[in-house]
């Protein structure tokens, strides 16, 4: 039989967490006394994961996840359900650069991939967990995006990315920040807050596998606002876009 949190537990679903920043957030969450459910879709690597979170102490699963299969998904969806009752918090961290090509050059199937696990991804997620967020207390769910995602951001010359010439990453970020205001609005007793694991206004990010490591943050840095919506109060804010140093423009 397996074993099921207290009712003082929180559990929690990190996406992409056999690494990086993922790897991050269920630490941290994990050394508050969590139960943290670990998504990867790599399941050596997520054993691995959940081996080094156990040696720490940490209550850590394993959750075999693709974000971008139906069926992973559901699969996912019932083995957390096997363990809890409830889901309080959910971290849609999972993403994807996509395909970096010039706007002259870009198709859809270079644009395909970085929606399928930005975009697509956290719907199929969210859809599917929907039932086990509404049956806690305090539910939570935290949107990893970027900076990238902000028209203000981009149409900033003073911004690196103004000079990035794609249209998969920015674009999918984007629309993962529309939904999640559109989720705040739909479900006013869950918090739907999107982050970025950087800060804006100094040009600073997390070195991650994703930027080959260029970052001038460390992953800890870089989940600071992570973890800040991950444990708000019941009366913390909804709807809202903010890196490490506080909100940011859409």
């Amino acid at each position: 039989m397996v074993a099921m949190e207290t009712p003082n537990t929180q559990t929690a679903l990190v996406t992409g967490a056999n690494k990086g920043l993922g790897l991050e957030t269920a630490r941290r969450l994990g050394t508050l006394g969590w139960k943290v459910f670990v998504g990867s879709r790599d399941e050596a690597r997520g054993q691995a994961a959940v081996e080094k979170l156990a040696a720490d102490g940490i209550d850590a699963v394993l959750v075999p996840l693709d974000v971008t299969s139906d069926e992973s998904v559901a699969a996912a969806e019932r083995l957390v359900r096997s363990h809890t009752d409830r889901l309080d918090v959910l971290v849609n961290n999972a993403g994807s650069p996509g395909a970096i090509v010039h706007p002259s050059k870009a198709t859809v199937a270079d644009l395909q991939p970085a929606f399928d696990v930005n975009v697509y991804g956290p719907v199929r997620v969210t859809h599917a967990f929907l039932p086990l967020l509404q049956a806690a207390d305090n539910p939570r769910v935290v949107m990893v995006s970027s900076a990238a995602g902000s028209f203000a951001v981009v149409t900033d010359p003073t911004q690196a990315v103004s000079q990035m010439h794609e249209l998969a990453y920015t674009t999918s970020k984007a629309a993962l920040n529309m939904l999640t205001v559109r989720y705040a609005q739909a479900f006013p007793d869950i918090k739907f807050n999107v982050t970025t694991p950087g800060e804006t206004s100094t040009g600073k990010f997390a070195a991650t596998d994703m930027n080959q490591h260029r970052g001038q943050l460390t992953v800890t840095e870089g989940t600071d606002p992570f973890i800040r919506l991950a444990t708000l109060d019941p009366d913390g804010p909804t709807g809202t876009f903010t890196d490490r140093l506080g909100p940011i423009a859409w």
